[in-house]
């Protein structure tokens, strides 16, 4: 009987437990910047990767401690790709998505008005390649554009500030890095060239939140 009592008070606080921890609901936009990898042959050398663009995102999250809070992250991003070689550029349109699961480590307890947090996590990146391709592509003797995707792994890192502007209602401000494999099926080394293998996606982005 007393192993019955025992059981039933343990199951209760795990539920106040569960049913304490809270919720955190959000989205927001920024810019992506990507600084590209370099290319390298014997006729040259260049540069391939994307321009700068939007990127607009949501995030859930489970406030799983006072310190710490694991978060689920969808991002949108307009990308187009791009080869730079001297004063000559080449582009093709381009999107890409990103999905990661983050634990954040916040410097102050959840009730704090204003947090200092970092958070580190991984997911995968889908790159996409939605222009036209061409018979002739300018720069097309370090690369070809293709109009195809990709699916590469993941890793990102964040740093932030979460401040509340009203009980429940939260403005932060971060600055993230997407680090992947270069997207190879987008743009295509041409013969000869060699490409540089990893890809930084550098994204600050302001985003409102709701917690309940």
């Amino acid at each position: 009987m007393r192993k019955i009592q025992l059981s039933v008070l343990l199951l209760a606080a795990a539920g106040t437990t569960c049913f304490a921890q809270q919720w955190e609901f959000g989205g927001g936009g920024g810019a992506s910047f990507l600084p590209g990898v370099p290319v390298s042959g014997a006729i040259g050398s260049a540069t391939a990767g994307f321009q700068a663009g939007v990127s607009a995102g949501a995030f859930a999250g489970q406030n799983l401690y006072n310190h710490l809070s694991g978060e689920i992250h969808y991002a949108f991003q307009q990308s187009n790709l791009k080869l730079q070689s001297g004063g000559s550029e080449a582009t093709f349109s381009g999107v890409a998505h990103v999905l990661h699961y983050d634990l954040v480590y916040h410097t102050n307890k959840k009730d704090s008005r204003t947090q200092y947090y970092v958070s580190g996590g991984a997911g995968l990146k889908i790159f996409r390649g939605t222009g036209a391709e061409q018979a002739y592509q300018p720069l097309s003797q370090f690369g070809y554009f293709t109009k195809t995707q990709a699916l590469k792994p993941m890793a990102t890192f964040a740093v932030g500030v979460r401040y509340a502007l009203r009980p429940r209602v939260y403005l932060r401000t971060e600055f993230r890095d997407y680090i992947t494999a270069f997207p190879t099926d987008l743009i295509t080394p041409a013969p000869g060239t060699k490409y540089g293998s990893l890809l930084n996606d550098f994204v600050p982005m302001i985003t409102l939140s709701y917690e309940y």
